[in-house]
């Protein structure tokens, strides 16, 4: 009851991101002069790609705002190449020019095929290297996105995303779509969003981004929402010993600085120290507010 009487409290002021507004940037000096020539149009494809393919249902002006950095490290033909891909989402806080960052994400395993000049094609009941990489992560952005206007509003996507992780995992071409030790996987993002075990955190998001979003008209219940998603994985790390999640890493990586920004004065003492040991590796970044 809680939560949907928050959501439909924050529709009277905005309307669900639909869809993407992203960016695209090339690096390829990386390799060869004759496939930076095949690549030249490449840029504009995928972007052309990102902002056409339709993957919801649904039908609104506000776009979601991303951008993907894309860096050739390979070529073994003039057509097979390897890539390094830095992904950013956000979204605008509500009555502020300024947005909430939601997803930054580093996938260093993403080796496709391309040929100058080809057409690109959404078929997301088939698996290809190239558009089922950019669907995947089309679909993890706007589940994101939806999961901060709804508790669990992105499931239908992160489901759709899941079965493309399914379909590489058992093609020919599986590099980065299997269970992975590494940091950082694609398997390891999705299933753990799905988990039943992150549940509670994934339903804190919504939360998480109401208080963002009323934080500069109602500090006193803006803040506490934001730190209740601390207290909801403090709960989880005491009980676990360690958080080893790539969703909430991801997490992390997009928002501890704006963690940072809007608990700097909450006067819960300890809210760093929870901090430095839920998420270690920007332990040094909390450690910089602490008193």
């Amino acid at each position: 009851m809680k939560y949907t009487v928050l959501f439909l409290l924050f529709l009277s002021f905005t309307t669900f991101a639909q869809e993407l507004n992203c960016k695209v940037e090339v690096n390829f000096q990386n390799l060869p002069v004759n496939n930076r020539e095949l690549l030249v149009d490449f840029a504009g494809i995928i972007e052309n790609y990102m902002n056409t393919t339709r993957y919801t249902n649904e039908d609104y002006a506000q776009k979601i705002d991303c951008s993907m950095s894309i860096f050739f490290t390979g070529a073994s033909s003039d057509i097979d190449y390897s890539a390094q891909i830095v992904i950013i989402s956000q979204r605008p806080i509500y009555r502020s020019t300024n947005n909430s960052p939601i997803l930054t994400v580093n996938d260093g395993q993403w080796q496709f095929k391309y040929e100058k000049g080809q057409a690109l094609y959404a078929n997301q009941t088939s698996f290809d290297p190239l558009t089922s990489f950019l669907d995947y992560y089309a679909l993890i952005i706007i589940g994101m996105d939806m999961d901060t206007f709804e508790p669990s509003g992105g499931t239908v996507y992160f489901k759709r995303a899941q079965d493309i992780v399914n379909l590489g995992a058992n093609s020919g071409a599986s590099l980065g779509w299997q269970s992975s030790s590494s940091v950082y996987s694609r398997w390891g993002l999705v299933n753990d969003i799905l988990s039943a075990t992150y549940s509670f955190f994934r339903n804190a998001i919504f939360d998480y981004h109401y208080g963002i979003d009323i934080f500069s008209q109602n500090k006193q219940l803006g803040q506490p929402k934001i730190a209740n998603l601390v207290d909801v994985l403090w709960i989880m790390y005491e009980k676990l010993g360690s958080i080893n999640s790539v969703y909430v890493r991801t997490f992390f990586d997009a928002k501890y600085g704006e963690l940072i920004d809007y608990l700097r004065d909450y006067p819960d003492p300890e809210m760093f120290a929870k901090l430095k040991k839920i998420d270690p590796p920007h332990s040094s970044k909390y450690d910089a507010v602490m008193p």
